[in-house]
């Protein structure tokens, strides 16, 4: 009997390589009782699920798919830490559950070689069964589990077969005791093993486990050495470069020698075990596979199905987040009803209100691109797009992989930036990162729309067929796509200099996806949107707020006003309901309310802030106020309508859904004037530089605290932000200065 029999809660952890259904897997046993967080100091996720078997309480730790326990980047230490119990917030490992693909046993096995090695008791679970059985395969389990020696349970997780006989052979297994299985690496290599182990593990040390021994060994990227040969181990690397001399010497060269170490046991364990047929059997994902990673027809498809991805993105979002607007306007109207005006209900309606309006309605974005990834990846379609991508993105630094997640970043850079975990290349992974807010996303939206629509002429070319406005709409967006290429390139070979990684992906077995489990995709990255960034979006809006509002001096600003704004209310109570007078006098109270509004906004902490960069931004053709909107809207791009609507003395209820001259945002946009000139404010290269400084600023706070959370660190965020700023700057003014020329 083991010690685990002592105990009621088992941990369990999930290890295989990618494309194996260990996600699937992983939901099937844990159901809803999971959660996802972040190891300490990396950026490898750590999913954690719950399950009751046989009166026992199991904890899954699922760890990050690989092909090999040969950590060479952090996020794989981890992995082998955490099997190690060298991870200081896990729990030891009692049992492991090593999920297999049943129809490429051969592969999925030398991984199960490297967990019996440990010495714990372990569970494999034979997945993809029907895939095995479709390609003509045959499996003697029965005769496998005895040469492993350990229980080996034939699952399909995406149907739920098998999932009770494999949690039961789970607990069974951590009540039994096993000693680690020998290696099967030849002589020469275990000695060497044995001498590295008397040297390094000297008294006054922390001692390294046999495992890890055998990995710096084998480890030639220098990765294992940088992390384990220190705190007085430094000058034992001369001896581990010896070792792998006589190694050499002997004819076991590393890291060969453990290849065909490992993979001459599978071969022997797999003797008389599996059947195939002679002839490879065509299967209906093969004749698929001519199709959809054929270099022009895949192609096709594939900018077919990112044109469905995204118009859906952006058509079935319609209504949610009208649902969502009405409601927090309906929230935000109650409460004006219900509180008297002044701070307090100033503070809830725009701040707290407005700011959790503003995160929320993006939410349906993110769900619906969401569901179509989730949909994308476990029908096998994704790693096609990424593989067909690959030879476009290289010339650049970047592999396939970084494809998708700056697309996803067209309808908004937080999934984008969540969306790179699949890139295993740290260096690859945050290069991505960095440039994937530069696409455009559908926050620029109303600034493009505004602007162009105002001082853009609607002019056509080709007959009609292509439109001034239209292309320079294209051109905001191919602004975006060109800067991140350079920046791509530029960072690859600077900052973060490396060779392109090589692009290997197993293309995996083409399957019907999960509801299950793209439901459970769609809720947790829909709920991570939420409590990741609204909270800081909230707490930024009510800074805004606060920087827009005070200081309220009441007597100050409205002393000009009051008589003008107490003669016309006066009128008001003089005319009838029906008087056609009536909605004339009206409308010239909201323009003096208007003019209220933008007198305590120029008086505020934001309106003096803009007019002291005001010198900084008239090189781009700006004045304070659109110092100011600018200012305002680096928390959240959406915001800048508004305050120009408020600076603009229009009040924050601006229709966007208007775009000719009767728009009232447009005409007081075009009326601006310079106060010390009163030349007009706007004209067309002001507008370009605008909307060229919002193509490439990082005026979004949640995007930022999104980078922070992936990359575990404050660096990269404002990294991002001073470079996106810097370049934003430099290409407005060069923008307008250049415009100015030809007007």
């Amino acid at each position: 009997m083991s010690l685990a029999a002592d105990r009621q809660t088992l941990t369990v952890a999930l290890i295989g390589n990618p494309n194996t259904g260990k996600s699937t897997l992983f939901g099937a046993l844990a159901g809803v009782r999971q959660r996802v967080g972040n190891y300490p100091g990396v950026t490898v996720e750590k999913k954690i699920g719950q399950m009751v078997c046989q009166g026992r309480q199991l904890t899954l730790v699922d760890l990050p798919g690989t092909y090999s326990l040969a950590p060479r980047s952090p996020d794989e230490m981890v992995a082998v830490d955490v099997l190690l119990g060298r991870q200081t917030d896990a729990p030891p490992i009692d049992v492991v559950l090593s999920i297999v693909d049943a129809s490429n046993l051969e592969r999925n096995l030398y991984l199960v070689s490297q967990a019996l090695e440990l010495g714990l008791p372990t569970v494999v679970a034979l997945n993809m069964t029907d895939v095995a059985r479709e390609r003509g395969i045959e499996i003697d389990v029965g005769q496998l589990s005895a040469r492993l020696g350990i229980p080996v349970v034939e699952t399909q997780a995406n149907k739920r077969r098998g999932i009770d006989e494999l949690a039961s052979a789970l607990v069974r297994a951590a009540d039994e005791k096993r000693q680690p299985v020998e290696t099967p690496f030849p002589a020469p290599f275990k000695e060497e093993v044995c001498r590295l182990d008397a040297l390094f593990n000297q008294a006054g040390q922390a001692p390294i486990p046999r495992p890890l021994l055998e990995r710096l060994l084998l480890d030639t990227s220098g990765y294992l050495e940088n992390h384990l040969l220190t705190n007085g181990r430094a000058s034992l690397a001369a001896e581990l470069r010896a070792a792998r001399d006589r190694l050499a010497q002997a004819g076991c060269g590393v890291p060969a020698v453990e290849a065909l170490a490992r993979y001459g046991w599978v071969a022997q364990v797999l003797d008389g075990v599996v059947t195939r047929p002679q002839v490879r059997l065509q299967t209906l994902g093969d004749r698929i596979d001519r199709l959809l990673t054929h270099r022009v027809w895949g192609s096709l498809f594939f900018l077919a199905m990112m044109i469905v991805v995204f118009q859906s993105v952006f058509r079935l979002a319609e209504y949610p987040m009208e649902w969502i607007e009405a409601a927090m306007g309906a929230t935000a109207a109650g409460v004006e009803q219900r509180l008297p005006a002044g701070a307090l209900q100033s503070l809830i309606v725009k701040g707290l209100i407005g700011g959790v309006g503003s995160v929320l309605v993006f939410l349906p974005q993110i769900v619906i691109l969401f569901f179509f990834i989730a949909v994308l990846e476990d029908c096998g379609y994704m790693a096609r797009a990424a593989y067909l991508m690959d030879k476009l993105m290289s010339r650049v630094g970047l592999s396939g992989k970084s494809f998708i997640p700056l697309l996803s970043s067209f309808a908004c850079a937080i999934p984008g930036v969540m969306a790179t975990r699949v890139i295993e290349n740290r260096r690859d992974r945050l290069t991505t990162i960095l440039v994937a807010p530069l696409m455009s996303c559908s926050a620029r939206l109303p600034v493009y729309t505004l602007l162009i629509a105002a001082f853009i002429p609607d002019r056509s070319y080709a007959a009609g067929l292509i439109g001034l406005q239209g292309l320079t709409m294209t051109a905001m967006y191919l602004i975006g796509i060109v800067t991140a290429v350079l920046v791509a390139l530029a960072l690859k070979s600077t900052l973060l200099r490396g060779p392109t990684p090589p692009f290997v992906m197993e293309l995996p077995t083409y399957k019907w996806p999960s509801p299950g489990t793209v439901v459970h995709r769609m809720v947790e990255r829909g709920w991570s949107f939420v409590r990741r960034a609204g909270t800081l979006v909230v707490a930024v809006s009510v800074l805004v707020w606060a920087a827009l509002y005070y200081p309220h001096n009441a007597d100050v600003v409205e002393a000009p006003f009051a008589a003008h704004k107490q003669q016309l209310e006066d009128r008001l109570l003089q005319l009838r309901a029906d008087d056609p007078r009536r909605e004339r006098v009206e409308a010239e109270l909201r323009t003096v309310e208007y003019e209220i509004d933008g007198a305590y906004s120029r008086q505020s902490l934001l309106g003096r802030l803009g007019r002291f960069i005001e010198p900084a931004v008239r090189p781009l053709g700006w004045d304070w106020r659109i110092g100011s909107a600018a200012i305002a809207s680096f928390p959240a791009r959406e915001v800048v309508v508004a305050t120009l609507g408020i600076l603009y003395n229009l009040g924050e209820d601006v229709d966007l859904d208007e775009f000719d001259d009767r728009n009232r945002l447009h005409a007081a946009l075009r009326k601006a004037t310079w106060e010390d000139t009163g030349q007009p404010v706007f004209n067309v290269p002001v507008a370009l530089s605008i909307m060229v400084f919002f193509a490439l600023c990082a005026q979004c706070a949640s995007t930022l605290v999104v980078i922070k959370r992936e990359t575990n660190s404050w660096i990269w965020p404002l990294f991002t932000f001073v470079y996106m700023t810097v370049l934003a700057y430099l290409a407005a003014m060069a923008t307008y200065q250049i415009g100015i020329m030809f007007t």
